[in-house]
């Protein structure tokens, strides 16, 4: 009989759980014994070197990819063979790299369509465009919480990029997720759009959790409560931003030698 991999772990602190999760791609390991830890209402940053194992490992939790060996738990109960929608419906909520919004829809629009996946009526097109103006309140409401508040009429495709990452994470909220994992939420963004989304995150990590991987070290250093760095596929160090800079390990992971040092939260992004 297989061991209990999450014996010792306390499941009131923790929302997410892996305990030894492998994957393997025809002999390649990208994610190699990896057990983490994400605490409940705390912004968790997942860190690395490009080819780390950081995607793949997001890809896991979410359920693009299966496991070859190991297990995850959510909210106290295992997950490890579930499907994305299982996972999304529990309340495990991820954005991608790219923005994903509808262009050609309006802001407002937008944030609508992800009320009516969460109530089970995304596929109702019979309905009355007033049946859908009673999801108008709850969706502008959203929009007030990532400052769209005055965009809620404009095309999707017409606004800058820090605006449409904003928009992403409105539409991931009407999900009501208790733990959002959000893939680049900066990336390609200039210095104010990244100040921005910065701010964005630590707000409405207020009532939920959040685990992230991130490129930008101003990001991690400025939101993160704990941070997990991986390298190789498996975990190098963990600990809070001050602790995993100064480690050597880390250090040399990034930059080659142990010569340097991780940028420190106040360095230009």
């Amino acid at each position: 009989m297989r061991a209990n991999l999450f014996d010792g772990m306390d499941d009131n602190n923790y929302i997410l759980e892996t305990a030894s999760l492998v994957k393997e791609f025809k002999g390649f390991v990208a994610v190699n014994g990896v057990s983490l830890r994400v605490r409940r209402g705390h912004i968790h940053a997942l860190i690395g070197p490009n080819g780390a194992g950081k995607t793949t490992c997001f890809n896991l939790l979410t359920k693009f990819l299966e496991p070859t060996s190991g297990s995850i738990r959510f909210k106290g109960a295992d997950i490890t063979r579930a499907r994305p929608a299982q996972i999304a419906r529990r309340g495990m909520v991820r954005s991608f790299q790219i923005s994903a919004v509808f262009p050609h829809l309006t802001v407002l629009e937008n944030v609508r369509v992800a009320l009516q996946r969460r109530l089970g009526t995304s596929f109702h097109f019979w309905r009355s465009q007033k049946s859908l103006e009673v999801l108008d309140q709850r969706a502008r409401m959203l929009l007030a919480e990532v400052g769209l508040e005055q965009c809620a009429g404009m095309a999707a495709v017409d606004m800058p990029y820090g605006s449409k990452r904003a928009l992403e994470i409105a539409t991931t909220l009407a999900l009501e997720p208790e733990l959002m994992l959000l893939d680049e939420p900066t990336q390609g963004m200039g210095h104010e759009d990244v100040e921005r989304v910065m701010q964005l995150i630590k707000k409405v990590s207020a009532d939920r959790s959040v685990l992230m991987v991130e490129h930008n070290m101003k990001v991690v250093a400025g939101i993160s409560d704990a941070i997990t760095v991986l390298a190789r596929g498996a975990v190098l160090a963990e600990g809070s931003y001050a602790e995993v800079s100064r480690n050597p390990e880390v250090v040399e992971a990034y930059m080659g030698s142990t010569d340097g040092e991780l940028a420190s939260p106040g360095a230009a992004a």
